[in-house]
């Protein structure tokens, strides 16, 4: 079975399967993914699976010039950069690899509500300029909140958002959890999690990490309207996709020191110019806001996951099976 691979061949010569039946059987096609769609289909047109990144864009115009295709495999977790209903439309499935960067990116969020909370960016430029002291001095004025005293709301509670909770349970953490669907008694108590509709949490937790989908129901859920429900002083997380966030909301919220700060992993767009109003607001506000190129995935146990589910769903598309997680109701 031709495969057409939109990133880079040295991630698949580490990290494949090679003792996996659906590797050796497969036709590995390589491509850039920043080539043209005529590239693409110059190197691969006749493929019957596409491997994509999470941040490629698989259009409609490219869908329909691929005549044989039966699956379109995102990498990682976000498929939001992929025609859902025009896959559908050709009866074409469309997977992802739901779960396989759930510890890496709850690691990644755990440490930017640390970094932030303990003010790890002014701390480490008052080393620089010989104001130890001073720091520390105005650390003992104000005294700041750690993992055991802080109360954090996680926004969307799938794997990632759990793991987040799994990773907060031992610091003793006031966790509180929202999802359009509640978890049962048992995982809650499990997790240490007490689910709240959206705006109590939103009132209530000193730390919001974001743990949800790119789709048109989160697509600027944290607006101004809820950035102003946050308790002052508070901060957000992002660890998800930039477009859940009005940037120009977040900024002001920050401006306006209604926020004490933010820790980003996500933008939108990606990849984010420097023009982009975060990145001039962090220029303004260098101790306020981390800015991390979206690489909480990028991990060895995540690139162990992607490739060992990538092919599992190939060798059950090879033997006609339906492929897990898929995302477009095929």
């Amino acid at each position: 079975m031709k495969v057409l691979v939109l990133t880079m061949k040295a991630r698949y010569d580490r990290f494949a399967p090679k003792d996996s039946a659906a590797y050796r059987a497969a036709e590995l096609v390589f491509c850039d993914r920043d080539a043209s769609e005529e590239e693409w289909l110059s190197a691969g047109g006749d493929a019957e699976v596409l491997f994509v990144t999470p941040v490629t864009w698989v259009r409609e115009s490219l869908i329909a010039r691929m005549p044989n295709l039966k699956m379109i495999h995102s990498e990682g977790v976000g498929f939001d950069r992929i025609d859902l209903e025009a896959a559908r439309r050709r009866g074409v499935y469309v997977c992802n690899n739901a779960g396989c960067n759930a510890g890496p990116v709850a690691e990644q969020a755990v440490m930017l509500m640390t970094m932030l909370l303990h003010r790890t960016l002014w701390g480490h430029r008052m080393v620089l300029e010989g104001r130890q002291d001073e720091a520390v001095q105005t650390f003992e004025a104000n005294v700041p909140l750690d993992l055991t005293s802080a109360k954090v709301g996680l926004v969307g509670f799938g794997a990632i958002g759990q793991a987040t909770a799994e990773r907060l349970r031992p610091n003793g953490t006031e966790v509180y959890y929202y999802a359009r669907h509640r978890r049962d008694e048992e995982t809650e108590k499990q997790l240490g999690v007490t689910y709240l509709p959206l705006e109590k949490l939103a009132a209530r937790c000193d730390i919001i990490s974001l743990h949800l989908p790119a789709t048109a129901e989160s697509t600027h859920l944290v607006d101004r309207d809820f950035l102003a429900r946050m308790k002052p002083g508070a901060f957000l997380v992002n660890t998800a996709r930039g477009a859940i966030i009005d940037d120009e909301a977040l900024c002001e919220a920050i401006r306006s020191r209604h926020l004490a700060g933010a820790g980003l992993d996500a933008y939108d767009p990606e990849p984010v110019p420097a023009d982009h109003p975060l990145v001039k607001l962090a220029h303004e506000c260098p101790d306020r806001l981390i800015l991390c190129p979206h690489q909480a995935g990028i991990t060895v146990s995540s690139f162990r996951n992607v490739y060992r589910m990538l092919f599992e769903d190939l060798g059950r598309v090879m033997a006609g099976q339906r492929p897990n997680n898929i995302v477009n109701g095929l």
